[in-house]
């Protein structure tokens, strides 16, 4: 389990570099790298050295004891040129690098971590090849909870699948196997053997696909040619080649090659008569599929009105008009009418041709050994159809039987199923819209310049955004979106990156830093060498992380899934038992003559309440109540910046009733500042931060950086300080530092180190720190020469909108609790300014997580909020984790929920919006259950004997279909969703952070 707690860092007590009092509150920024890290993590997958630009190394890291220790590493690697990422884990001794080798190479990283003190060996990664990949394959033709739970058992049930989940909303199922033992391949035969269409997604495998249609290709011959071209290609795993519509599909490694490369192969083979571009539709994206079904089924609606509006018109409409009515009543053979054969025409089509997806479904669900809706559908309507095959059949051979028929009854089922499952199909497509806008962020073109050696640029040429390969250099004008993840390799601009972090303030870009791709340029020109693309992309991370939200199933989902199991074959048990009561009934006089209609004998009145039982019922809407809301709800808690991993993450936010905190970086910002000077001698400012600062900025410790990010605004140039050469600097553990400046001994840290340089502390300074502790600050003495000459008060301030946001919780009913491993003063200091009440201090990780379960224990659902470094077990241990932190550095792993921004509101909005998903639920099962507890009743003829009410089996099929379409649209109304009011009301302001 510790390696799932990568960078949890100890608490210091008294150990450790740098100042005392300078607990983990000030360690640096957090990172989050238990997993990968959505979007600029590293994949855990990966191998030591990536090949391309970007690289990998980790270094074994002897002597580290603390979070101060890991920052101290951290921050010196990060100040090196061209490093994209570091990540420290204290427990294990080791800290992983991602790297750009154009700027910097592997051993100046590991002579950087012995500069900070610690021993660093470079180690090769343990080759953590993948035992496991996750497919991804969209299923066709499912209807209800019966068809996933199908599919799911036979996914189940092969060997090397080791979890299957199938989600009737998203149409979608995640497989988690073993490519060793199985294949994609396999996995999709199985899931065709249950009688469904599937299509593959992805595979898991470390691949890219893409699919290219070809124009100039006249033979077969001609398509062999350009594969055994393309199958040459280094890096391209696989061609499948479509003859009849002309299209090349091509798995590739990205690192090694890429579409332009194919485009580029195929237009010079031959005698450069091909071409080639992009397949137009995508593939098989969501977004086009749906479109697809949505058109079938309006097809497939439009061509039965076609059929089943002159069925109507001759069984209920005509019949009333007397000079049609004589013409329909016209005989053909012995009893058999003009309408009644006219009815029979026109309803085959409808029930055999337009009607066959149901009796296609119907087979595949009985052929497995369970029964779904189509099963319900195909004997209901086939029941109406054949007994009136039945009775015109008759009439046709006998002079004196009048019958009556249900043509009608069949054709205008169909009809009002067809047009319910459209409207649904068409309501289930908008729930998806949240991933749709995420990927219409990613620009449709991009400006691809061509460099010589020396990187003067040679031309530029306008591309598809799709075409842009690693290690391209792309062009970013003001007002563009940013093509691709990459790093900047020349200009400077600001990058409004709020559409994927939630950051509303421009992030300032020059050479080095990275930038993600969707995100907009503002202001300057830049290039950019691309580094990840496609599937890798950033973008492409967050839309699956959202995708995978909405495939998980919520516990509550259980209630649809056991109900479905035993659902259609009681409905089909209660449909028998209606019809032969009713007829019974009849048969033996059971109720007066005058209740059955004048059109009708005792066995067709029977006969249609046992029809009317058997359409109305509907599984479906049972079925989509919970996926539809979830999808919603995590659709629309990704567009507010907050991220819920799926259902089981919003059904237990919805029930917390305790949030406990951390302090560093959750409740504060997590970065000290110099908040206050004291001068105990006549000295200038200046002059005093120049020595400070001089011996300080040896320091990798973040109360060093804080005084001097502080002393450089007292410098000239603030942007690139000079400060005085120190000598004989040394930093003692725990307590500060000291060195010769200009000549001068400068000692800075505590009190007790002044103790021990035998340097008297002032009553004057004792005051000062005592007062400097009462504000929840920490106070650093500096002797020069032997003689306390100043304090300086270094405080961690609270994140804006802190203090209102815990009186929001408390008016929620939501208890709150600060639990950090900072000192008792300091942390009751913090409690009392933003109004928490309860607070547990000096605390180690593993001391948080425990005090987790205590709370558990004592009844509590409780939430963790945290910034990742030394609360991943707490994360864990919670019912909910919400991991805190601006977007390219976000928990992925240990946390159920992860909040974008920085901004302690959306702990509120998680919180309400997964109330108000839940309060959707439930109202979408009292609708579905109520619905099928109340007109089941009514079909099977409850209210006839009392009001002469009787549901037509048309009307039953017309409200079935409604039922599933109102379920969707409940869960649709989510969307317009708006956070608290009083969030509205909360004015939040900006910390200026100087330096």
């Amino acid at each position: 389990m510790a390696t799932r707690f990568f960078a949890l860092a100890c608490i210091r007590n008294n150990s450790g570099e740098g100042h005392g009092g300078g607990r983990n509150d000030f360690s640096p920024r957090p990172h989050y790298p238990s997993m990968p890290k959505y979007p600029k993590g590293v994949v855990a997958e990966e191998t030591t050295m990536v090949e391309g630009t970007e690289s990998k190394a980790v270094f074994s890291v002897i002597g580290m004891t603390c979070s101060a220790c890991a920052g101290s590493v951290e921050k010196a690697v990060k100040r090196l040129p061209g490093i994209r990422e570091a990540v420290v884990d204290v427990l294990n001794n080791r800290a992983q690098v991602m790297f750009f080798p154009d700027f910097v190479n592997a051993e100046t990283i590991r002579e950087t971590i012995e500069d900070v003190g610690f021993q660093a060996t470079l180690i090769a990664d343990e080759g953590n090849e993948k035992s496991t990949l996750v497919c991804r394959i969209r299923i066709k033709g499912m209807t209800c909870t019966s068809c996933t739970s199908t599919v799911e058992s036979a996914l189940q049930a092969v060997h090397g699948v080791q979890k299957a989940q199938v989600a009737l909303a998203t149409e979608e199922a995640d497989v988690h196997y073993d490519p060793k033992i199985v294949s994609c391949n396999q996995l999709m035969v199985t899931i065709e053997d249950t009688g469904f269409e599937a299509i593959l997604i992805n595979s898991g495998e470390d691949m890219s696909k893409i699919d290219l249609l070809v124009d100039g290709v006249r033979t077969d011959h001609s398509m062999r040619i350009l594969e055994q071209s393309l199958q040459a290609l280094p890096g391209v795993q696989g061609v499948d080649i479509h003859y009849d519509d002309k299209k090349i599909s091509l798995s590739y490694k990205p690192d090694m090659t890429g579409p332009r490369n194919f485009i580029n192969v195929i237009e010079t083979t031959g005698s450069r008569r091909f071409s080639a571009k992009i397949y137009p539709g995508g593939g098989a994206g969501r977004e086009n599929l749906r479109k697809e079904e949505i058109q079938q089924y309006y097809r497939s609606f439009l061509w039965s009105l076609v059929f089943t509006i002159p069925v109507f018109l001759t069984s209920m409409v005509f019949m009333y008009i007397p000079g049609l009515k004589h013409g329909l009543d016209k005989k053909v053979v012995n009893m058999l009418s003009i309408g009644e054969l006219i009815r029979w025409i026109l309803s085959t089509p409808v029930q055999f041709i337009i009607g066959r997806r149901f009796y296609t479904g119907a087979y595949k669900s009985l052929r497995h050994g369970s029964a779904n809706m189509d099963v319900l559908i195909a004997l209901g309507t086939n029941a109406a159809y054949f007994y009136s095959v039945y009775s015109v059949l008759r009439a046709a051979t006998s002079p004196h039987f009048k019958g009556t028929d249900f043509f009608e009854t069949s054709a205008m089922l169909i009809s009002f199923i067809l047009l319910g499952k459209y409207l649904e199909v068409l309501a289930k497509g908008k729930t998806s819209d949240a991933i749709a806008k995420l990927m219409d962020l990613a620009p449709e073109t991009a400006t691809l310049l061509t460099l010589d050696k020396e990187g003067n640029v040679l031309g530029e040429e306008e591309i598809d955004g799709r075409l842009i390969q690693k290690n391209d250099v792309i062009k970013i004008i003001p007002g563009a979106k940013v093509a691709s993840d990459g790093y900047v390799i020349w200009g400077q601009s600001h990058v409004n990156e709020s559409m994927i972090t939630g950051e509303a303030r421009p992030v300032s870009k020059r050479k080095g830093d990275t930038v993600i791709g969707g995100t907009l340029n503002e202001n300057g020109v830049l290039h950019i060498k691309a580094t990840r693309v496609g599937s890798e992309s950033s973008l492409a991370q967050i839309v699956r992380l959202v995708e995978s939200a909405q495939m998980a199933k919520a516990p509550v989902q259980k209630l649809a899934d056991r109900i479905s199991k035993f659902f259609v074959p009681l409905v089909i048990m209660l449909s028998f038992f209606t019809w032969l009561s009713w007829f019974l009934a009849g048969k033996f006089h059971g109720y007066p003559k005058s209740w059955i209609p004048k059109s009708m004998d005792s066995f067709q009145l029977a006969l249609q309440f046992g029809i009317s039982v058997m359409v109305i019922a509907c599984p479906c809407a049972l079925g989509l109540a919970t996926p539809t809301a979830v999808m919603v709800g995590t659709g629309v808690g990704a567009s507010q910046g907050v991220l819920i991993k799926g259902g089981q993450a919003l059904e237990s936010a919805h029930k917390v009733n305790c949030i406990v905190f951390d302090k560093t970086g959750t409740l504060t910002i997590g970065k000290p500042l110099v908040v206050n000077t004291r001068l105990l001698k006549n000295m200038v400012l200046r002059e005093f931060y120049e020595l400070v600062a001089a011996a300080e900025v040896n320091s990798e410790h973040p109360l060093a950086k804080a005084i001097v990010e502080y002393a450089k605004k007292f410098g000239e140039d603030e942007e690139n300080p000079v400060w005085p050469e120190a000598h004989d600097f040394a930093s003692i553990t725990g307590h500060g530092v000291k060195a010769v400046v200009r000549g001068r001994e400068i000692i800075v840290g505590n009190k007790s180190l002044m103790v021990d340089q035998n340097i008297t502390v002032t009553v004057e300074a004792e005051d000062y720190l005592a007062e400097a502790e009462g504000l929840a600050q920490t106070g650093i003495l500096v002797a020069i020469d032997g003689q306390v000459t100043g304090v300086l008060a270094i405080s961690d301030p609270l994140k804006p909108g802190a203090q209102e946001v815990i009186t929001i919780l408390k008016s929620m009913n939501v208890k709150s609790i600060m639990v950090t491993g900072d000192n008792w003063g300091t942390a009751n200091s913090i409690a009392n300014e933003v109004g928490i009440d309860a607070v547990i201090a000096e605390a180690k990780p593993d001391q948080k997580a425990e005090k987790v379960k205590e709370l558990q224990a004592s009844g509590y659902t409780v939430a963790m909020v945290g910034d990742g470094i030394n609360d991943s077990p707490a994360l864990v241990a919670a019912d909910v984790g919400m991991a805190i932190g601006a977007g390219t550095d976000i928990a992925i792993e240990a946390a159920d929920i992860v909040l974008m921004k920085s901004n302690l509101e959306d702990v509120i909005t998680a919180i309400d919006l997964s109330r108000k998903t839940f309060t959707r639920i439930r109202l979408n099962y009292i609708w579905a259950l109520g619905y099928n507890v109340l007109g089941i009743p009514i079909a099977a003829g409850v209210l006839f004997p009392s009001t002469g009410f009787r549901l037509p089996p048309w009307i039953a099929g017309a409200a079935m279909a409604a039922s599933s379409v109102s379920v969707v649209c409940c869960s649709l109304l989510l969307k317009n969703y708006k956070r608290p009011k009083e969030l509205n009301n909360l004015e939040v302001r900006g910390i200026m952070i100087e330096g």
